[in-house]
Formats: C-alpha cells, sequence, structure tokens
C-alpha cells in the first residue's frame, strides 16, 4: 500500500470519472449501483476531498475483519472481494466491490468492528477517508446520509434474495447463476467464449455459493468434461453459457 498524500485530483477516477448515472436509471437504483454514481457532482467531490489517496497492489488486504473502524474507502479504480471467515476456517465470499463503491461504511457509522476482510484482486486506488471527518460530513449533508441509507437498505434486499436462493437451489444451479453472474460484471471476451477476470480460488467460489471446495471442484470437473467451461492458469472460460442457463434453471 502507498499513499500519495492528498487526493490527486488531476488523476483519472477522481473528479473526472464517469460515475452520474442516465437520467432515466435515476429512480431505479440497486445494489449494483456503486455509492459515487448515486452523488450529485458536488457532493461527490466534496466527499472526495475528505481524505487522502491510497493505492494497493493486487492481493493487499484493505480492510481485515474484527479490526476497530478507523476510516472509510472510496473505490476509485480496481475490484476487491469481501470476505468473511468462520471461527474454523470456513471463508465465505460476501461481494466484489469496485470503482464507486465504499466499504467499511457500516462499522464506521456503527462503531463496531469490522464485519468482513476487504482484498484486492488488482491494483485499486481509492480515498481513504478517516471516520471523524466522515460522520460529521455525513451529519452535514442529510442527501449524501440519504444516499448511503439507500445503498445500504439495497445491499441488504440483495443479502436476503441471496439467502433465499441459497436456500431454494441446489449447489449445482448455485454455482451457474454465479459463473453467469461473473461472466456479467466480470468477463472478457476472448476467442473460445468469455473469460472470468476476478482470478477468485475454487475455494472463493465455494464459499460464494455455501459449499465445500470438493463439491464445486467436482461440479467444475463436470462442466469442463460437457465441453460447458474451460479452465487453464490464465483462468476459468465459459464455453457454452446458454448450458449454465439452462443449468441454473434446474433443467
Amino acid at each position: 500500500m502507498t499513499g500519495t498524500g492528498d487526493p490527486d485530483r488531476g488523476a483519472p477516477g477522481y473528479r473526472e470519472a464517469v460515475y452520474d448515472l442516465p437520467r432515466e436509471q435515476a429512480g431505479t437504483l440497486d445494489d449494483r449501483v456503486p455509492f459515487l454514481a448515486r452523488l450529485e457532482g458536488e457532493d461527490r467531490t466534496a466527499l472526495l476531498e475528505l481524505g487522502r489517496r491510497l493505492q494497493y497492489a493486487p492481493r493487499a488486504t484493505l480492510v481485515t475483519q474484527d479490526e476497530p473502524p478507523a476510516h472509510v474507502l472510496l473505490l476509485l479504480t480496481g475490484w476487491t472481494k469481501v470476505t468473511r471467515s468462520a471461527a474454523n476456517g470456513y471463508e465465505a465470499l460476501l461481494a466484489l466491490r469496485g470503482p464507486g463503491d465504499i466499504v467499511g461504511e457500516a462499522s464506521a457509522v456503527s462503531g463496531r468492528p469490522r464485519s468482513a476482510t476487504v482484498t484486492a484482486l488488482e491494483q485499486v486506488d481509492v480515498v481513504a477517508i478517516a471516520r471523524e471527518p466522515f460522520l460529521a460530513y455525513l451529519a452535514g449533508s442529510p442527501a449524501v446520509s440519504l444516499q448511503l441509507l439507500g445503498l445500504t437498505a439495497d445491499r441488504t434486499r440483495a443479502s436476503d434474495r441471496r439467502r433465499v436462493e441459497l436456500g431454494a437451489l441446489g449447489v449445482r444451479e448455485r454455482l451457474a447463476i454465479l459463473l453467469l453472474e461473473l461472466a456479467r460484471t466480470h468477463g472478457e471476451q476472448v476467442p473460445e467464449g468469455t473469460r472470468l477476470t476476478t482470478g477468485l480460488s475454487q475455494h472463493e467460489l465455494a464459499g460464494s455459493v455455501g459449499a465445500s471446495r470438493e463439491a464445486v471442484a467436482r461440479l467444475l470437473a463436470g462442466l469442463r468434461k460437457r465441453g460447458i467451461v474451460s479452465t487453464s492458469r490464465r483462468g476459468l472460460v465459459i464455453v457454452r453459457p446458454e448450458q449454465l442457463r439452462r443449468i441454473g434453471r434446474g433443467e
């Protein structure tokens, strides 16, 4: 991790990033719409100016589970994974957060220890804001506070929906749905199909669908045998997405 002192106002992703939403989307926000995209330009600039610019290398830890909430992070570039570990070592993948997202806000507001660990999947640039000035800004800006509350509600609703899916679907269907979602949000077109760029391990995929790594490994082996996916050192490629959709529907 390296800091650059005051935020670099001339850098891509600070003021000039395309965080504004199309007008037709303004009333249809969901958990996939990042925090900075929800703010008016003046509010966004004022909030970013409260912090300092930091950069994290791939696999670096931005936030550690159970640590005190000293700051919040606004992600400018790059993607991160949010995970929570149990006492027995089981690690669940809770979410992926990318440009425009905010992390660490829940513990900063509540004052409780961090509920999860946030790790860089690639080089990540952030603006770090100390807890006290962040809370002071929220107290003086009802519009920003409401947007943060809306984001929290959207994330809770998405978590509830995912919990229902975990209970209603089998591991095979959940894995197919997860791979399709990752292809949509983190897919790169290659000659063979769509390559996932997240670099998530089988252990992390298992944590996301509520299964063991061994179960996910067996399912991936079956998908490879049927030519639905291929794997290599460069990652997993979805070759036949239509077949994954059928599996996700339980067919």
